[in-house]
């Protein structure tokens, strides 16, 4: 199991929560931690990444996955599709395999 970095990457429009590009969130397994967190945690955004960020997690490569060129690097988004559907906007996530994590 692998520690993932999650991080903003583009905002199309305006994040209902706030999102900025920079901001990161950190997956300790299967846990996120509010220490190793600089942002809010959007549950939106979570629940539309987990059937992908498991497998990830797990060591399965972002390009066998469909997310990204790279094997420990890929790109989500939020289910937001933002004006003229909703008055907020999307959010393009980056996710990052880190280090692998003591058993």
């Amino acid at each position: 199991m692998y520690r993932i970095l999650i991080e903003v990457v583009e905002v199309r429009g305006k994040c209902a929560l706030g999102y900025k590009v920079g901001d990161r969130i950190i997956v300790d397994g299967f846990y996120l931690d509010p220490k190793n967190n600089n942002t809010r945690i959007c549950i939106h955004a979570l629940t539309s990444m987990t059937s992908l960020l498991s497998p990830f997690i797990h060591g399965v490569s972002a390009r066998l996955l469909g997310i990204g060129e790279h094997d420990d690097e890929g790109y989500l988004q939020c289910p937001d599709p933002g004006k003229p559907y909703t008055c907020g906007g999307t959010v393009v996530f980056r996710v990052k395999r880190l280090e692998k994590m003591k058993d």
